[in-house]
């Protein structure tokens, strides 16, 4: 696969992908409805509630917290991770307004 041309898009087109990488795999959004239900820090539940194993749980930590949906703080020998509100929000302004920008989509087809 050859390298995306990034460049030729918006800012916004390209953050709104991005996000969109993030949220793209069923765990990811699993581990982002356990957090926001619990609305607590959490420490090592994760494996338990998605019955995945922990280096498969661990790699997509590491995608959300890269994309800074969830931050982490180191507590003992284990990490606790809670949701990130500021960007957070800001995923919901963005995608909000990329929903709302059409405000009613008719079939065309």
């Amino acid at each position: 696969m050859g390298a995306t041309k990034s460049d030729l898009f918006t800012k916004q087109q390209n953050d709104i992908a991005t996000m969109a990488k993030a949220l793209a795999h069923p765990a990811r959004i699993a581990i982002l409805q356990y957090l926001v239900k619990k609305n607590a820090c959490v420490c090592g539940d994760l494996v338990d509630e998605l019955g995945l194993a922990q280096a498969t749980t661990s790699q997509h930590l590491k995608e959300l917290k890269n994309a800074g949906l969830i931050q982490g703080t180191i507590e003992g020998a284990s990490v606790c991770y809670c949701i990130n509100p500021k960007v957070w929000n800001q995923y919901g302004k963005i995608f909000g307004a990329f929903f709302t920008e059409a405000k009613e989509i008719k079939s065309c087809c």
